[in-house]
């Protein structure tokens, strides 16, 4: 037996979600039906607006309702430091610890030949062009992920950036706080040896 054609939609629509199989947007897919209808027209209603309403910084690629974003309007942040992250959620993660103060470039992913993610894929060239015009800037922090591409990633923005003189620093990958040496894999453990400081 087939379900009738809106609760399908509806499934096929939650299964476009990442992460989302055929079980998982089937529930959401019923749990939506049960809604109250005023709260499913709020969630219409958001899911529009953060499609229409939200677009990239021009300055530094992150999410935002205004142009440029409330951080590179703030004066009163590190203008000296640029920390660079893969995607806007990363931002959110940096704010949250509420110890970096300074500014942000979000390149929108990494280098991926696999999926044919090329450097002129990614947010790159603005970051070059801010570090040209922007001589306040005198760090530049790259805190892609420790995969691979996050890597590879890094080493590009590297060479393209060091030759201007800008000091180019990576943050630390290793142990994590609590976690067992005998649990930790080699990349992990490799990462923690090299970048082990004195005491």
């Amino acid at each position: 037996m087939q379900y009738p054609e809106p609760i399908a939609k509806l499934i096929d629509s939650y299964m476009k979600l990442p992460g989302i199989g055929e079980k998982s947007a089937t529930r959401l897919a019923f749990f939506t039906i049960d809604m109250q209808a005023d709260d499913v027209t709020e969630f219409a209603k958001a899911l529009v607006s953060a499609k229409r309403d939200l677009h990239f910084c021009s300055v530094c690629g992150n999410i935002t309702e205004e142009d440029p974003c409330e951080i590179c309007r703030d004066k009163s942040r590190d203008q000296s430091t640029v920390l660079v992250v893969e995607d806007p959620k990363d931002v959110m993660s940096m704010e949250d610890m509420k110890e970096y103060h300074g500014l942000y470039h979000v390149l929108q992913g990494v280098l991926s030949p696999m999926e044919g993610k090329g450097p002129e894929d990614l947010n790159i060239s603005s970051l070059l062009k801010r570090l040209q015009t922007n001589q306040a800037i005198k760090e530049v922090i790259v805190a892609t992920n420790a995969t691979p591409e996050g890597e590879a990633t890094a080493m590009y923005l590297s060479r393209l950036i060091k030759p201007a003189g800008i000091k180019v620093t990576r943050l630390a990958h290793g142990l994590s706080v609590g976690s067992d040496i005998e649990y930790a894999d080699q990349m992990t453990l490799f990462k923690a040896v090299e970048g082990r400081t004195e005491m």
